[in-house]
């Protein structure tokens, strides 16, 4: 296997006898033998930070560098499209509660108030962003807590980070905002021009609540007049009562948005009836819409119950683990991405903004295997295309030889280890892959403790 120190810096080399997932190449080679998981071994020649040519494996050439990767695993660099970066880290000074999802709500709000400057922002966002980095993601949708005051503290931070990691990590911006919050009509429209102002996605929480369908026809006709893109986060519950997922569809039918939208989360879906579950995916294919699930933050915080014992609570095992239909979705041609969402917080106690550890807990716990197939694509091409980037999450000729090269050879060696020896190309050349320390982080954390 390849060491980082003989790759060359802007030079030509080949990494010959690369295991591919085809699904993740454009154009691959006509004819090419593909095995039952839909991997095919290929030669990936880079010239000048691009990637030159994918081919079936030949001879090495006399005149260029090449590398034998022995048939190790290669996949573009990844899109992680629904992360929550400003709340990232706080864990060690704000913990859940009860570990529940009313529980992550009221600790982050009182984080939130209390510790959220914007020193403490940037410090912690850049610090997600540095492990992401390295760990070979090159694109992130992030949702920033916009409830006043907080959305004046945060997205002047966000744009300076967009700005500052631009080339490394295409960073986007989502606000987020619970739908009965855009009842303050005069609130809604600053967010909206908020929106506009730094480059953001017009974005709300809906669960169940009151009012639904017209809070949505005012947030979608924001979005109509600026030409904004919209995301939502979508019934992460367990409750089949829990319809908003139909609701945004309809809206978005009844209101012509005809852009794709991106709906986070739907848990509910898993647990409705057949014939509700039918008509909410025609409804989706109507409207446009794809779809993220959230499958590590939703272990943590589905299901989780608690009983009394004398003085004490004790939790019960959790029958109900929260992630959404994620094959019948795919199945009915919905788009479907995997995501992050939370690191360390309240909402999620772990998570490293890893996309290989998402990729691989997604894997055992939505089993997306049997075959593989292309659920790859869940965690680079298909995000990617949600956010709009057409040189994100696939490995093309002419394209970017961002790259993430793995000693697996196949997803059985891929999904059991955690690939901390991986090398990350970023335009051909081989990054840090060290992790920061997280004892970057105590400094500002005690600051904000004092």
């Amino acid at each position: 296997m390849i060491q980082i120190t003989d790759l060359p810096a802007n030079k030509s080399f080949v990494l010959r006898n690369a295991t591919v997932p085809v699904c993740l190449v454009d154009n691959p080679p006509a004819d090419l033998p593909l095995n039952s998981d839909g991997l095919a071994k290929l030669d990936i020649r880079v010239d000048g930070g691009h990637i030159a040519s994918i081919a079936s494996p030949g001879r090495p050439e006399r005149d260029i560098t090449s590398f034998d990767l022995s048939e190790g695993m290669v996949w573009p660099c990844f899109a992680d499209v629904h992360t929550h970066i400003d709340k990232g880290h706080i864990w060690p000074r704000k913990q859940n509660p009860d570990g529940t999802r009313p529980g992550a709500l009221s600790s982050t709000g009182a984080d939130r108030t209390e510790n959220w400057t914007a020193d403490d922002l940037r410090s912690r966002m850049e610090f997600s962003l540095r492990c992401a980095y390295a760990h070979g993601t090159a694109a992130i949708r992030t949702h920033l807590d916009s409830t006043a005051p907080q959305h004046k503290i945060s997205w002047p931070v966000f744009a300076a980070l967009r700005d500052a990691w631009k080339g490394r990590i295409t960073l986007q911006g989502v606000c987020l905002e619970p739908i009965w919050g855009y009842a303050d009509r005069a609130f809604g429209t600053e967010i909206a021009d908020m929106m506009v102002e730094y480059g953001g996605i017009l974005g709300a929480v809906l669960n169940i609540q009151n009012d639904t369908d017209n809070l949505l026809d005012f947030v979608i006709g924001l979005a109509l007049d600026r030409d904004l893109e919209l995301d939502f986060h979508v019934d992460e519950m367990g409750d089949p009562d829990a319809k908003s997922f139909d609701n945004i569809c309809e809206a978005l039918i009844r209101n012509r948005y005809d852009r794709p939208v991106n709906v986070g989360h739907c848990c509910s879906l898993a647990i409705r009836s057949q014939d509700e579950v039918n008509r909410a995916l025609d409804l989706a294919a109507e409207a446009n819409l794809r779809v993220t699930s959230l499958p590590m933050c939703n272990l943590f915080l589905q299901g989780r119950q608690f009983e009394a014992n004398g003085n004490d609570r004790r939790s019960q095992t959790p029958r109900w683990r929260g992630v959404t239909i994620l094959h019948e979705l795919k199945a009915r041609g919905i788009p479907v991405a995997i995501a992050s969402d939370n690191t360390r917080d309240p909402f999620y106690a772990y998570g490293d903004l890893d996309a290989v550890e998402v990729f691989s807990q997604a894997v055992r716990i939505a089993q997306l295997d049997y075959p593989f197939g292309d659920w790859p694509m869940a965690i680079t091409r298909t995000p990617a295309e949600t956010m709009g980037l057409s040189d994100v999450g696939r490995l093309k000729a002419g394209g970017p030889a961002d790259m993430v090269i793995f000693r697996a050879r196949s997803y059985s060696e891929l999904i059991p280890r955690p690939q901390s020896d991986r090398i990350v190309l970023r335009s051909g050349k081989a990054i840090d892959t060290m992790p920061p320390d997280y004892r970057e982080l105590d400094d500002i954390l005690a600051r904000q403790q004092a």
